[in-house]
């Protein structure tokens, strides 16, 4: 079994390949939930739901969230009552939010809802929560200290931001069922999310490092020179005090990853490194990158 651990769209686009190239029961995913969030009273979980819409196969990849041809007649008429609802969510996507929040407000672990909601989309893969405590992503700004999606999505990520900083009311502590899935696998993958707001708060929960110790753990760069491949992991890594390149990302992960990847185009380099073609940009490349981490894995 191989564990990986997903935030955002860049460790879902290498799922996509990975799905093709191992049997599908053998894959558990370890999801970032610190960018959960309540929107007109319904649970958001867009890390979990990514990919579970991808395992379920009803993604929409042109976007990589939310539901393929999903409508959105919902969320249209919320904000013509003059609700500011500043995440556009699909009717069907709502559907699902809704089944989150009523579980959840009815005393469900996170986890249990999640398993509950993968079953119902016949979802072969294991999909856990990295922790069933609530944690957020926040940054600070000149508007003060506002959620990530507030940031990402309502301003664009076009403010600027001076720190990032995580909220809780008691630490995240990863759960047994994450535990147990790292401890069974053969490898960890670290796939190519954003290293601040993806994975750092899984690495952050109380459990998860003890647990990578002794694994073999490997970890895919989402940047490409000082660019991140998508979305605003280089103003993040530079708030956080990291170089946004494959460099700061290696030094963020504090040496927890036993091999490091890089794209092949990457002008940075990073010691003893190894190097694939990382961006995805179909289902071909995804399958491709998935075989060459499945040699890494069974040659070491």
């Amino acid at each position: 079994m191989i564990t990986f651990l997903s935030g955002g769209t860049g460790t879902p686009k290498l799922l996509r390949g990975m799905q093709k190239v191992m049997d599908r029961h053998e894959i558990s995913v370890v999801v970032n939930t610190a960018e959960d969030i309540w929107i007109s009273g319904n649970h958001i979980s867009p890390d979990i739901d990514t990919v579970m819409y991808l395992f379920a196969g009803m993604l929409n990849t042109d976007t990589w969230w939310g539901i393929r041809n999903d409508t959105f007649t919902t969320h249209e008429e919320i904000m013509r009552l003059g609700v500011d609802e500043f995440i556009a969510i699909g009717d069907r996507d709502r559907a699902v939010q809704i089944a989150r929040g009523e579980m959840l407000r009815n005393g469900l672990r996170l986890t249990n809802v999640t398993r509950s909601l993968c079953d119902r989309f016949g979802v072969r893969e294991n999909v856990l929560p990295m922790t069933d405590t609530e944690v957020t992503t926040q940054v600070e700004t000149d508007l003060g200290l506002i959620h990530f999606q507030e940031y990402w999505v309502r301003a664009r990520g076009k403010i600027a931001i001076q720190k990032v900083v995580r909220s809780f009311s008691e630490p995240p502590v990863a759960t047994e069922e994450v535990l147990l899935a790292i401890d069974a696998s053969d490898a960890v993958v670290i796939g190519p999310s954003n290293p601040i707001t993806s994975i750092l708060p899984i690495l952050s929960c109380d459990g998860i490092k003890s647990a990578l110790r002794g694994k073999f753990v490997i970890a895919v760069s989402p940047f490409i020179g000082n660019a991140p491949v998508s979305g605003p992991a280089g103003a993040l890594m530079t708030a956080a005090g990291f170089e946004p390149s494959s460099i700061g990302t290696f030094n963020c992960y504090d040496g927890i990853p036993d091999v490091f990847v890089q794209d092949i185009r990457d002008p940075v380099e990073v010691s003893h490194s190894v190097r694939f073609d990382t961006l995805m940009v179909d289902e071909e490349k995804s399958e491709g990158l998935a075989r060459e981490i499945l040699r890494l894995i069974d040659i070491r």
